[in-house]
């Protein structure tokens, strides 16, 4: 049965929880607390996981056009270069788990999405509308809106992100926690740099209290750095919260050449850094007639690459669930059932990378991994999720 479904937040995940919605025959209607639709410069990576629900909207092809399929994921020691671990993405990756890995421009998939949702329904994007709570009924949920106006749906998605509005009505206030890790973004465009610097891989560079990731975007033309520290330097939760390049160079001194290259490379006054913060898991994620997705409900540390294909996977899975029942509170029960056991393994997973990618003693991180086999770890539960055929009980 069709839904009236409204979604607070047009990041990723609600927008592309709004394209399926709106696909699935659903009636869609988006809030988004800023005056116009952005996104940030930095990198996204998206692996089969993922794709399997952007190719099903139709949006593989666009997505293949911007962006870079790496040829492997590298695991390299901060000071040498030295590889110490690696397993193969590109056709490997598309063959073994039925879609393609991509990296590529947030703004580009913001775009895309947007796009296609506007496709679907020339109006579902309400700008300058941020939803602040909601009063719910058997018979629907009525949004309270930051104007003191409001709106009236069936159900209510809470897509709003880590200061979500709705998961404090759900789940009551969770006062975030430092994790001790800052996080440094910055976009170079490849034509500053050596050719082929580091090759079209997904390079982690690790080392004692801090690790970078590089990789390539846009067909090769802007290399995209993530540089994750430990300090006790707290400062806000933004992404676009600018930090002293000299404090960036200090952070890497004594790191590998190509690291240094990169950074040299780099506008020197625009390079981003903000504070990560953890959030406790919450066993509850629905009531009678509003959830959540991504990471208003399983914000995670970035050292899985997984925190847009999460709220991806939601998106699809909350369709789905919506598409076997006509009651809406155990279709919000089904589809947090089968959600909350793997976000909660992803979120684990990318904080004991944290620890392994931050030790000191290099003959220990090359003995660890020495005895692990990751990309069949990973492909064995990782990427082989498909959120469009996984069952669901």
């Amino acid at each position: 049965m069709t839904k009236k479904i409204a979604i607070a937040g047009g990041g990723i995940g609600g927008l592309t929880a709004a394209c399926c919605l709106l696909k699935a025959g659903h009636d869609v209607e988006l809030f988004e607390q800023a005056a116009e639709l952005s996104e940030i410069g930095a990198g996204i990576q998206l692996s089969a996981n993922a794709m399997h629900v952007l190719n099903d909207l139709g949006l593989g092809e666009a997505i293949a056009g911007c962006s870079v399929r790496p040829g492997a994921y590298v695991f390299r020691l901060h000071d040498t270069g030295e590889v110490i671990g690696q397993f193969p993405l590109a056709k490997e990756h598309e063959a073994t788990n039925g879609a393609p890995y991509n990296q590529l421009h947030r703004a580009d998939l913001h775009n895309l999405l947007v796009a296609k949702v506007k496709s679907l329904k020339s109006d579902v994007i309400r700008l300058n509308s941020r939803v602040t709570g909601f009063e719910e009924s058997d018979d629907g949920v009525q949004l309270k809106l930051s104007d003191g106006s409001r709106a009236s749906a069936d159900i209510l998605v809470g897509a709003d992100g880590v200061k979500s509005a709705v998961r404090a009505q759900i789940a009551g206030a969770s006062p975030a926690s430092y994790t001790g890790d800052a996080a440094w973004r910055l976009i170079v465009p490849a034509e500053r740099l050596p050719a082929n610097l580091m090759g079209q891989v997904m390079s982690v560079w690790m080392g004692p209290g801090r690790h970078a990731v590089c990789y390539y975007l846009r067909g090769g033309q802007l290399l995209n750095f993530v540089g994750l520290v430990e300090t006790d330097e707290v400062s806000e939760e933004s992404w676009t919260a600018k930090f002293p390049w000299e404090t960036l160079k200090a952070d890497f001194d004594g790191w590998h050449a190509d690291i240094q290259t990169v950074i040299d490379a780099a506008d020197r006054d625009m390079c981003y850094r903000w504070s990560l913060f953890y959030r406790p898991p919450i066993a509850k994620w629905s009531t009678r007639r509003a959830t959540m997705l991504g990471d208003a409900v399983h914000a995670t540390l970035p050292y899985l690459a997984q925190g847009a294909a999460m709220a991806i996977e939601d998106g699809a899975i909350l369709t789905r669930a919506l598409g076997l029942t006509d009651d809406v509170p155990d279709a919000l029960q089904l589809y947090e059932r089968n959600r909350i056991e793997r976000t909660s393994r992803i979120v684990s997973g990318s904080g004991a990378n944290r620890t392994l990618f931050h030790m000191s003693d290099q003959a220990k991180l090359r003995q660890v991994f020495a005895n692990r086999d990751e990309g069949k770890a990973r492909n064995e539960w990782l990427y082989s999720y498909n959120p469009l055929a996984v069952e669901l009980s």
